[in-house]
């Protein structure tokens, strides 16, 4: 199993409320050993102004996916903290309705650096959008 801390749905979706995965409509829908999925409505909330999602909330979903994953992959998780360092997609196919869903999936866990790959899918499971997420994992703040 990948997770140093198995996550538990409930944790991770009591995390939700006063954030941007709240104001965007994102919950958490599963956890297998080796990955997370999150579901997003596409709606007024998520859309650009031609009325499909925007790229913007396929990046946020996607970095939230990685963040939130790399949090369960570290040892001292009341010393390091994941931070996210770099972020791509390609937007492969535009959603318009309904809901999609992101599964991350690790590449690489390392000590200091994480490297995470995330598929976000509509509800005819097309594949919309990839992205790879890069986090370091920094000393916590005092």
């Amino acid at each position: 199993m990948l997770w140093k801390t198995k996550p538990k749905l409930d944790i991770l979706n009591s995390t939700i409320p006063n954030t941007l995965n709240e104001s965007m409509g994102v919950e958490f829908i599963e956890v297998g050993d080796d990955y997370i999925k999150a579901s997003m409505p596409v709606d007024k909330r998520t859309v650009q102004p031609m009325g499909i999602l925007h790229g913007g909330a396929n990046v946020a979903l996607a970095e939230t996916l990685g963040s939130v994953a790399s949090l369960f992959c570290i040892e001292n998780p009341g010393q390091k903290a994941p931070v996210g360092v770099e972020i791509n997609a390609n937007h492969l196919r535009p959603a318009t309705k309904g809901q999609v869903t992101g599964t991350v999936k690790a590449i690489r866990i390392g000590r200091s650096m994480h490297v995470w790959n995330i598929e976000i899918h509509d509800e005819q499971g097309r594949l919309t959008c990839v992205s790879r997420l890069t986090v370091a994992i920094v000393d916590r703040r005092k």
